[in-house]
């Protein structure tokens, strides 16, 4: 490529041209006598624009060379990329003989190859079979576990109920016989041990309920001493044994005796 500044013009000699031009215009001016004639005039003038085009002359010519020289390395580069393209597609030739070549040479491997793949797919899926056989057995035998622990911890939690119950029915049969002694401190006290131990077994679900006297009876949470067929308006006259609920369920109804139609009204202490 060739550089703008080999291309440079001297400006020097256009500008001393168009200095001497307008020297020689200022000294027509001052020697002419006046009024200026015709002639006079238009020797100034044309001293004024011959040096204006000396001043303008070295740029446009040095416009032009610039403009040349874009337009010649233009012409190189394209030049220059031709021969470029032209190597590259004696490359890409070779390079498209070679592929070919070697296409041949391994079209029998890639053949062994894909068979190879294929049979590692297949040896991977019956893996992939097996494991997956293997995995639904084991979650079938956890489940199994699970389900035997579940059915243990259910029967020991109904075993402790069962223990629990009886605890306290043998404790609400304690302040039954103190309230009959016609001892009320000891009544009292055994009362006080009765709610400590009630409030104990909440902690755990175990909620154990009363009928309250003159309650009308309902059967789903109530069973009748000595009665088959209880009517459907009995009403309880006093409890027997405590119902019991563990953890909303219902464990146990309450054992009442009904109030018979000659019974008095007993009030509550």
């Amino acid at each position: 490529m060739n550089e703008f500044s080999e291309w440079k013009i001297s400006k020097t000699p256009f500008f001393a041209a168009n200095a001497a031009l307008l020297v020689a215009a200022a000294v027509v001016v001052e020697k002419a006598a006046h009024p200026i004639s015709i002639w006079q005039m238009v020797a100034v003038i044309v001293c004024v624009a011959l040096g204006a085009l000396f001043g303008c002359l070295p740029f446009i010519l040095e416009y032009r060379a610039t403009s040349r020289i874009l337009d010649v390395n233009a012409v190189t580069t394209v030049s220059e990329q031709l021969l470029n393209l032209k190597t590259y597609s004696s490359q890409i030739a070779v390079a498209t003989d070679q592929w070919a070549l070697v296409q041949d040479a391994t079209k029998g491997s890639a053949e062994k190859t894909t068979a190879a793949a294929r049979e590692i797919a297949d040896r991977m899926a019956k893996e992939v079979s097996a494991f997956n056989e293997f995995q639904a057995k084991l979650n079938d035998s956890e489940k199994s576990s699970l389900r035997l622990e579940v059915e243990k911890l259910r029967r020991t939690e109904g075993e402790w109920l069962q223990v629990v119950v009886r605890i306290l029915d043998h404790i609400h049969a304690l302040h039954n016989a103190a309230v009959r002694s016609g001892q009320p401190e000891v009544a009292e006290q055994i009362g006080q041990f009765q709610n400590a131990c009630r409030d104990a077994a909440r902690r755990v679900g175990l909620t154990p309920f009363m009928a309250e006297p003159d309650e009308k009876f309902d059967g789903k949470k109530h069973r009748a001493h000595g009665v088959e067929n209880p009517p459907a308006d009995g009403v309880v006259a006093e409890t027997l044994a405590a119902g019991f609920t563990f953890q909303g369920r219902l464990v146990r109804p309450a054992l009442v005796r009904l109030r018979a139609a000659g019974d008095p009204v007993v009030p509550e202490v």
